[in-house]
């Protein structure tokens, strides 16, 4: 088995549908794939239909936009939740996903005025035309208009350079405290891991006592490890803290299509005990 429990399609911000994804998902030679596009559901349907098809399980998730609220140099940081499996209907947390693709969207006119300041503009029109089937209009769409006018050469050179947290375009916009994140996709029925949570300066906004609070207090069922934004020390480091804390510890790609470099689907993977586990959570 391979296993990859963390990939994106253009209903948010990667550039595959999610039906090419998935057959993507079975030429990189994975056995179950994870479509957890940012705070939406919109692809799961074309994505479990197609794996079906074709022979690929695909999990069905979603990526929740949060913040830690409580935290000190890092609370303005984006923290990344992963829901596997419970309710897509579940009102609370639809009415919060809401709340977060409305700030998304409603930023993009600061973040464009920030940009003709710095000296590299982009038209709103030439963003828009990147967003595909999103219902929103992330920094990963300002990042592609971006590329096309010249002013980067790809979604990477564009964050550092001025779009990623506290950078010189960056927009503070809504998003859910982490451990409300939580303590909805629980009660949603969902099992909660936390992505990439060390990557690109994050330990900031999660040190380890209070990822301990998050699983003690909230529920949290894990964390990825091995993500291509965590180097080798900072993966055993998350490891032992998950032995400790008696959590899951996955393995992802965050795949993008050609959105991401250095993301390929199956660059990273969860263990098959890992994946039964999440699997009986969801059933419970």
């Amino acid at each position: 088995m391979s296993i990859d429990l963390h990939t994106h399609s253009n209903v948010s911000d990667g550039t595959d549908t999610p039906a090419e994804l998935v057959r993507n998902a079975k030429a990189a030679g994975l056995s179950t794939v994870a479509l957890t596009d940012h705070d939406t559901f919109d692809g799961l349907d074309e994505a479990v239909a197609e794996g079906r098809r074709i022979g690929v399980e695909v999990l069905r998730g979603m990526e929740l936009s949060c913040q830690n609220r409580a935290a000190g140099p890092g609370k303005g940081m984006s923290i990344h939740l992963l829901m596997y499996g419970g309710d897509e209907h579940f009102v609370e947390l639809h009415q919060e996903m809401a709340k977060v693709r409305e700030g998304r969207t409603n930023r993009l006119r600061p973040v464009l005025d920030k940009l003709a300041e710095l000296g590299v503009p982009v038209t709103e029109e030439a963003v828009l035309a990147k967003v595909g089937d999103s219902p929103s209009v992330g920094r990963p769409h300002i990042a592609d208009a971006l590329v096309e006018a010249g002013h980067v050469r790809d979604r990477t050179e564009a964050f550092d350079r001025y779009l990623a947290d506290g950078g010189p375009a960056h927009v503070e916009r809504y998003t859910i405290d982490v451990a409300r994140g939580i303590d909805l996709v629980n009660a949603a029925g969902g099992v909660a891991v936390i992505a990439h949570p060390w990557g690109r300066g994050r330990e900031a906004a999660l040190p380890p006592d209070y990822l301990k609070l998050l699983v003690s207090d909230h529920g949290l069922a894990g964390f990825e490890a091995d993500h291509q934004d965590h180097d080798p020390a900072t993966r055993q480091r998350l490891r032992e803290l998950a032995d400790e804390l008696g959590v899951l510890a996955t393995g992802s790609s965050d795949y993008h299509g050609t959105g991401k470099v250095d993301h390929d689907l199956g660059v990273n993977t969860t263990a098959p005990e890992v994946l039964a586990e999440i699997k009986w959570r969801m059933r419970a």
